[in-house]
């Protein structure tokens, strides 16, 4: 059965229950793509994902998108697609939780290595 599948989760719940910051975990999975939850706080760093969109959907508190071209503020139940190929900064000054949708081939900090990069099979650690 795959991930996620005939369960009711609570997004919210889950990601404010992890302890490491910039950490997505994988909640569910639906055709090629990973629904994924994280706590964040800072910056995580320029990056970006040659073949893959990238959808930020906050749950909780205040996101930055940094990206070249602009920046775009999002708040409580307010997302923003992040273009394939387009170089972008996350950054939340304050605790916030957000959910993410990816394919399940994006790597988390595409080309870039930082502190926070994460491998996929850290992001399908249980919770």
């Amino acid at each position: 059965m795959s991930r996620g599948h005939d369960q009711v989760l609570a997004p919210e719940q889950i990601a404010a229950a992890l302890e490491e910051r910039w950490s997505p975990r994988v909640v569910a999975e639906l055709d090629d793509n990973y629904v994924k939850v994280a706590k964040v706080q800072g910056t995580l760093g320029w990056h970006a994902h040659t073949d893959e969109d990238e959808l930020f959907y906050v749950l909780r508190g205040q996101f930055r998108i940094e990206m070249e071209a602009q920046t775009v503020d999002l708040g409580p139940g307010q997302m923003y697609v992040v273009p394939k190929g387009v170089r972008h900064n996350p950054v939340a000054d304050e605790e916030c939780l957000i959910m993410l949708i990816e394919r399940k081939s994006t790597r988390h900090t595409g080309d870039e290595q930082t502190e926070y990069t994460r491998t996929l099979e850290q992001q399908l650690r249980p919770i």
